[in-house]
């Protein structure tokens, strides 16, 4: 049986230490995975969050997509969109959108 200590490591992104546990290491080895993160929770949260918006959900190397701010039309929570909006058109968030999608 091994025995993981936690490690403190350097986030690669944003030069933060952060702490990776005796349980996240286990945990990373019962899925297989080989190598330590490279980046603190904040940032793989981050980073996640940026590819999942570029549809496939794998890393997209070209360039970024402009975001916009908006405020979503039906619960009220800053979002951001895709495209510029437009005076007199809706604007939702991810969740409401998904919600609405099914009604159509």
């Amino acid at each position: 049986m091994v025995r993981y200590q936690d490690k403190e490591i350097t986030c690669t992104e944003c030069g933060k230490v952060f702490l990776f546990t005796a349980s996240e290491q286990e945990l990373f080895a019962q899925r297989g995975y080989t190598n330590e993160p490279k980046r603190c929770p904040d940032c793989r949260s981050a980073r996640r969050a940026q590819s999942n918006r570029g549809g496939g959900g794998g890393f997209s190397h070209g360039p970024s997509r402009q975001m916009y701010p908006a405020v979503c039309a039906s619960c009220g929570k800053e979002t951001e969109v895709p495209f510029e909006p437009r005076q007199g058109r809706p604007v939702y968030c991810r969740d409401c959108f998904q919600k609405n999608r099914g009604m159509h």
